[in-house]
């Protein structure tokens, strides 16, 4: 039947142009930026996922900007450390040396001791990064231990979407050398009383008198130990008991080189690991919403050509009610 009412070729036609030109619209937003899914009404599950899981990576970048920081930190009391190693054996060698000594020679010895000795200071004072320094410390008056460094290593989130920190924690207490804080419970490596029967560290501190016999529960630190002072010489019984406060500080030191070596150790690996996450996740998200470029760029052409046929149709479509004029003429 024709009809000059209703032309139903013309609007099936129209429907099916409409159609492409929707498919070629999504086709060419996914072009243009990339996506498949670029916004919840493309696939609101996808997106939900994708905008958590950007969100995590963002925060996963501050920890490993964290972690570079930590890094440095935990590098330069490293470094700090290992040049007051090196200044504690010449110490150690100038106690050697003296042994045996005149008093002159001894007080002659002692002007290079104290000058090593303000160089460990020196050493520690200077391991400062970002106005941390785990190595000379300050616990304040109220504090009896010093704080530990804490270094961000993760940003986590649980199965039920609830998210936490972890922390890679430096001991202070454990490797600092020299201790401030007038509540502190106990001094640094190098400024502590230690036995100079032991070289353990006590918290009884008792000074010796020089020249004389070793008295029992006579005490050395590292910091302000001296085999002269005012013309009066340690004898050499009590330089043999600071070769053992050195020896023991010395020991101490190394540990705590060790530890802060496995931390920078810690640190670096946890870096790695989450640069190597937040790849991951980048690669997950992109097989989510990212669009296929070959696939997009196939369908484009083909809709282009359904655009062009589907113009023709309309055309050819609206045309048809033309000939129902030949029905009237005579």
């Amino acid at each position: 039947m024709s009809s000059i009412m209703t032309n139903s070729a013309a609007l099936t036609a129209l429907q099916s142009l409409n159609a492409t030109q929707s498919n070629l619209s999504t086709t060419q937003a996914r072009i243009s930026t990339g996506y498949r899914v670029s916004q919840a009404s493309d696939n609101a599950a996808y997106w939900s996922i994708a905008t958590t899981m950007r969100s995590d990576n963002q925060a996963m970048s501050t920890v490993s900007d964290s972690l570079g920081l930590g890094a440095s930190k935990v590098d330069t009391a490293y470094t700090g450390m290992s040049s007051a190693i090196t200044t504690i054996n010449s110490i150690q060698q100038k106690l050697t040396g003296s042994y045996g000594q005149t008093d002159a020679a001894k007080e002659k010895t002692q002007v290079e001791i104290a000058a090593l000795q303000a160089q460990l200071k020196g050493y520690a004072d200077s391991a400062t990064f970002s106005g941390t320094n785990m190595l000379s410390v300050n616990s304040g008056a109220t504090a009896t231990t010093a704080a530990d460094v804490k270094i961000v290593s993760a940003f986590n989130r649980s199965s039920a979407g609830a998210v936490s920190i972890s922390t890679i924690d430096v001991n202070v207490e454990s490797i600092k050398l020299y201790e401030a804080g007038t509540a502190a419970t106990a001094k640094g490596i190098l400024d502590t009383a230690r036995l100079g029967t032991t070289g353990a560290a006590t918290a009884t501190a008792q000074n010796p008198t020089l020249g004389a016999a070793p008295a029992a529960g006579d005490t050395y630190s590292v910091a302000s130990l001296s085999i002269s002072t005012g013309g009066v010489a340690a004898s050499d019984a009590q330089i043999s008991q600071m070769m053992t406060v050195v020896d023991a500080a010395l020991k101490d030191m190394t540990t705590a080189a060790t530890k802060l070596g496995a931390a920078k150790s810690s640190i670096d690996l946890q870096k790695t690991f989450t640069q190597s996450l937040m790849d991951s996740i980048d690669r997950g998200v992109g097989q989510l919403v990212d669009a296929d470029m070959n696939k997009e760029s196939t369908r484009l052409q083909a809709l282009q050509v359904q655009q062009q046929l589907g113009v023709q149709a309309l055309s050819i479509a609206n045309g048809s009610s033309q000939s129902i004029l030949s029905l009237f003429r005579g």
